[in-house]
């Protein structure tokens, strides 16, 4: 019997508070009146234990328990990192 919990894939926008990051998910519908292919996108607040994810990051979120007011997911791994801009890499150093 496997885990029923929802898996989503999306990129990190926020991390300016504590072990949490703000994720987008983008999905694609079609518009019910003109027929055409519409992107949408939805933030989700997730638990991040170790600080771990950069702002541009693509992360695996799995849904879990009500960690806060809007916290219902977490990050399972990070998938790809963000390509560092030249300046954040002199901020850095």
């Amino acid at each position: 019997m496997g885990s029923r919990r929802q898996e989503k894939v999306g990129i990190v926008t926020s991390n300016k508070m504590q072990k949490t990051v703000a994720v987008r998910v983008e999905r694609q519908i079609i518009h019910p009146l003109y027929r055409r292919v519409v992107r949408r996108s939805t933030q989700f607040l997730a638990h991040d234990e170790q600080n771990q994810c950069r702002v541009g990051d693509r992360v695996l979120i799995e849904e879990t328990r009500p960690l806060s007011a809007r916290k219902r997911w977490r990050v399972v791994r990070v998938i790809s990192r963000a390509e560092r801009t030249r300046a954040a890499q002199e901020r850095d150093s």
